[in-house]
């Protein structure tokens, strides 16, 4: 796994490693396993964004006549 990440990513890492090992299904590959599931999980907490700068909606629905037709 690449030097930077934070604690959390780095357990994560060493236990998917483990379990990896353990199990015997990634022959060799327990490394690259790991390191690939720590980064997926990133990469979707990173794509969902955060709830902090979502916009309100007025709950308000436009009716089909006020809206712009192209």
């Amino acid at each position: 796994m690449p030097i930077k990440g934070t604690k959390k990513e780095k357990r994560q890492y060493e236990k998917i490693k483990q379990s990896a090992k353990k199990s015997g299904k990634y022959k060799g590959r327990e490394k690259e396993v790991a390191a690939r599931t720590v980064m997926k999980q990133k990469s979707k907490k990173k794509s969902s964004g955060g709830s902090s700068t979502k916009k309100k909606s007025s709950g308000k629905k436009k009716s089909s006549s006020s809206r712009k037709k192209k």
